[in-house]
């Protein structure tokens, strides 16, 4: 049954009172700021500076509903491997027991898609790290949705912070690129997340929200979204939010969805963590009845590790 969370701005996870022996600021800071615009620099003619944006008054109340999506793991191998290197990682990932009941994905770089879809089980589908905002053409550097599709990916990963905070793609455009990648019938792995002075600043749901707007605006259907929560200080620090920590932002995104897009959405759509999630941890995490399952970074690396983060799904069907 569906339970009232309180979201009160005084209040931390379960209504507890921030006190001199509460966590670190590194990990406080979940609750909205009372600011109603956040400023950010803007660069005219450009898609690659965020831009400013107007947030919504802070909700008294979060209705409470655990998604019904199947388990979801991804690894984002990103800037990593080599031709032998990874060649043995396949082979590990080839070799590993795996629960039945997830959907397991690998992104490899480019230029390493072709070698993994070749030689990986079947079992695990492909996603690419990125993807271009429309169809291909005079874009150097740039990889088409098209092309991805036609190499055989099924997945790509859009929005993540390092693309957002290294290279600079802001909300929008990050939304555009969705709305093509559905279009052409990838699935899209959107991932959200906020830094660690917007954290300390209490303004997480605000700027998760401004994401999640973004991609709401521009997509038509949510039927092969799923959202990656992120929050940039854990992503390779070795830094994790606590499970309750992690399930606090994914309710108020299940929340959020059900208000702005629908309870449908709400409840079909996987939210999954990442930010140094371990073989260590993840089956604390996946007891959580709003995490879905996992975006691994440098654990997908390690073929046994990764197999582990995949089979913690068991300790969701213990909680359950």
């Amino acid at each position: 049954m569906a339970a009232m969370v309180s979201t009160s701005l005084s209040a931390g996870p379960k209504s507890q009172q921030l006190s001199a022996t509460a966590p670190p600021p590194l990990f406080s800071g979940l609750r909205r700021s009372s600011a109603a615009t956040q400023s950010f620099f803007q660069s005219v003619n450009s898609h690659l500076r965020l831009s400013s944006s107007t947030s919504s008054r802070p909700s008294t109340a979060i209705l409470a509903m655990a998604g019904t999506g199947k388990f979801f793991v991804g690894g984002n191998w990103k800037c990593n491997g080599t031709k032998d290197s990874i060649k043995q990682l396949v082979s590990d990932l080839n070799s590993a027991t795996l629960e039945p009941d997830v959907d397991v994905v690998v992104g490899p770089p480019f230029i390493y898609i072709d070698q993994v879809k070749s030689s990986l089980t079947d079992r695990i589908e492909i996603a690419a790290q990125n993807s271009w905002i429309g169809k291909g053409g005079a874009f150097t550097g740039e990889i088409s949705a098209e092309q991805l599709k036609d190499i055989g990916c099924k997945w790509v990963i859009l929005g993540h912070s390092e693309r957002r905070h290294v290279i600079g793609e802001n909300d929008e455009f990050i939304g555009k690129k969705a709305a093509y990648a559905l279009g052409q019938n990838l699935g899209v792995i959107a991932c959200i997340g906020e830094l660690l002075e917007e954290r300390e600043a209490g303004k997480t749901f605000d700027v998760c929200f401004k994401q999640l707007k973004a991609y709401a605006d521009a997509v038509s259907s949510w039927d092969d979204i799923v959202i990656a929560y992120e929050p940039v200080w854990a992503i390779g620090t070795g830094k994790v939010a606590s499970p309750e920590q992690a399930q606090e932002v994914h309710v108020a995104v299940r929340d959020w969805l059900a208000k702005n897009v629908s309870t449908e959405v709400a409840s079909k759509t996987r939210i999954i963590y990442g930010g140094s999630v371990n073989a260590g941890n993840s089956a604390d995490l996946a007891k959580k009845e709003d995490i879905d399952g996992f975006l691994v970074g440098g654990a997908s690396l390690k073929g046994s590790d990764f197999a582990t983060i995949i089979n913690s799904v068991t300790a969701k069907k213990v909680a359950a």
